[in-house]
C-alpha cells in the first residue's frame, strides 16, 4: 500500500513540514531513510498514541494497522528537545510519550493539549516558548553549505546533539534522495551516479538499497 499524506507548510522556522494520512487495511511498507526527526499522533480503534519519532539511517519493514489515522510534525534539522536526546530515537527507537487525559499527554513535566492538523504551528510556538523545543543555527548553517568558525570536533559533538547523526550521514542519505528524485524524473543511471558524485553504478546502487530499499533498476521500470 503506498500512503496518500495531505501536508502543508508552517509559518514556523522550526518546522519542515506538517503531514496527514490514514490507513484502510493493515500491511506492510518501507520505512525509508530520513534526516528529521518528528512528533507522531496515532489513532487506532479510538485510542490516541503520541510518539518522538527518530531519524532513520537504512531502509526497513514496518507494519501498520488497519482503520488508522496519523498526522505528524516533522521537525527541520538542527531543532530538538534538549531534554529528549535525538540519538536515543535513531532507527525506530521511538519514545512513547504518556497520556494525561483523552486530549493531553505529558511532555517534560507538563501537560500538553494534543496538538492537531490544523493548529500544530501554534503548539509549536508554545514549546518554543517554554523552552522544550531548540534549534542550533551553527548546524543549521552547516547544513545550507557555510563553514563555521569552531572546531570539526566541536561540531560534530553539535550535529549529534541537534540531529542524532554525523553530518555525513545527512549528507549520504539526503544524496541517495535526490538520486532517487533524478531516476524517476527518467534520468540514466550512469548519468545519475556521475551528476550526484558517486564513484560508479555500483556505489550508486549500494546507497539505494541501503537507505531507501530499492535499485537503481527497480525504479527505471
Amino acid at each position: 500500500m503506498e500512503f496518500v499524506f495531505d501536508t502543508r507548510s508552517a509559518n514556523s522556522s522550526f518546522i519542515e513540514m506538517i503531514w496527514h494520512t490514514e490507513s484502510e487495511h493493515a500491511g506492510t511498507f518501507t520505512s525509508t531513510a530520513a534526516s528529521n526527526w518528528e512528533m507522531v499522533i496515532a489513532i487506532i480503534n479510538g485510542k490516541t498514541q503520541i510518539t518522538a519519532r527518530g531519524p532513520e539511517t537504512k531502509a526497513s519493514q514496518a507494519d501498520f494497522p488497519a482503520d488508522a489515522e496519523f498526522f505528524g510534525i516533522t521537525f527541520k534539522l538542527g531543532t530538538f528537545m534538549p531534554h529528549l536526546p535525538v540519538k536515543t530515537l535513531l532507527d525506530r527507537h521511538d519514545a512513547i510519550l504518556p497520556l494525561a487525559s483523552s486530549n493531553s499527554f505529558w511532555l517534560h513535566g507538563s501537560a500538553w493539549e494534543l496538538p492537531t492538523f490544523e493548529n500544530a504551528d501554534v503548539f509549536v510556538n508554545k514549546l518554543i516558548c517554554q523552552g522544550v523545543l531548540a534549534r542550533d543555527p551553527v548546524v543549521e548553517a552547516a547544513i545550507q553549505g557555510y563553514t563555521p568558525n569552531i572546531s570539526i570536533r566541536s561540531l560534530q559533538y553539535r550535529f549529534m546533539q541537534a540531529t542524532g547523526l554525523t553530518h555525513k550521514t545527512i549528507q549520504q542519505i539526503e544524496r541517495a534522495r535526490n538520486a532517487v528524485s533524478l531516476l524517476e524524473q527518467g534520468t540514466p543511471i550512469l548519468d545519475t551516479a556521475f551528476e550526484l558524485g558517486y564513484f560508479d553504478q555500483a556505489h550508486l546502487t549500494n546507497s539505494l538499497k541501503r537507505f531507501f530499499g530499492i535499485t537503481p533498476a527497480r525504479i527505471e521500470e
